[in-house]
């Protein structure tokens, strides 16, 4: 190891904000620990984050949307002899759509991924951080966590969770010598968003974010101790105005959002 601390987990770290998570981390000197479903893109990251940072890495291919994926990524890294001091909760995936039309099992494994197998990892994980008295965990919200989103509904509601849950934990570790953070960007200019559908329209106004700024942002963050990150000034004031305007209000905005291809700016 090239840090007394350990490494640091990235999951979802074969492409975008994963991938510039496992970089940024490399570059504070932690030892990088990738997971994703894609073992050759897994290992084009490990092998450019070894030769650019002079650490060490580790590949373990998984597929998070399986239930028993957690538990076999947890007993493989500590099989390995890893010691893990952060865990990077990134992967996710969302569905665009009018929720009569998604598919219903696609949703289900986005649940999976999203929410429950990051529970799982982070239930496997955090004692033993707490054992020693350090380390943490970064997990993936999305402005989304404070609106409601309509044609993406599932997904809005899985990044709900993951404020609330960071929230949580971040209180009960607080004394344990943990920080406890979620980073909550706005539309990233990575595969998730041809994936989703989302127009090339909100690239065009700028309102998205590239996946090098919101993963350095959302680590900074985290290591100076923060609860919640927001990756841009524009996100931020969306967040402050979900609090501001009642809920009705919220969610038209959201809706309009969402139907302009999330081009529109309030601002």
């Amino acid at each position: 190891m090239n840090t007394d601390e350990g490494a640091v987990l990235v999951t979802g770290a074969s492409s975008g904000i994963g991938a510039e998570m496992a970089r940024v981390a490399a570059s504070d000197g932690f030892d990088i620990v990738l997971t994703a479903r894609r073992e050759e893109h897994l290992r084009e990251v490990a092998d450019a984050v070894r030769e650019e940072h002079d650490v060490e890495t580790s590949v373990f291919t998984n597929d998070l949307s399986k239930p028993d994926a957690p538990r076999q990524l947890y007993d493989e890294v500590k099989e390995a002899g890893i010691e893990i001091h952060t865990l990077i909760n990134n992967a996710g995936f969302g569905v665009y759509g009018g929720f009569e039309e998604t598919d219903a099992d696609t949703e289900l494994n986005m649940l999976q991924v999203n929410v429950v197998s990051l529970t799982k990892l982070t239930k496997l994980f955090v004692p033993d951080m707490v054992e020693r008295g350090e380390g943490g965990v970064l997990s993936a919200g999305s402005i989304a966590s404070y609106f409601p989103t309509p044609r993406m509904a599932v997904y809005g509601a899985t990044k709900a969770y993951v404020l609330w849950l960071t929230r949580a934990l971040a209180h009960e570790f607080e004394d344990d010598g943990l920080t406890v953070t979620a980073y909550c960007p706005l539309p990233v200019e990575t595969e998730f968003m041809e994936k989703n559908n989302v127009e090339e329209s909100a690239i065009d106004e700028g309102i998205t974010n590239d996946a090098e700024t919101v993963a350095r942002n959302a680590w900074n963050g985290y290591r100076a101790g923060r609860r919640i990150v927001w990756t841009s000034r524009t996100g931020a004031r969306f967040a402050r105005l979900s609090r501001l305007l009642p809920h009705r209000t919220v969610t038209s905005l959201s809706a309009d959002v969402m139907d302009e291809g999330i081009s529109y700016n309030p601002f």
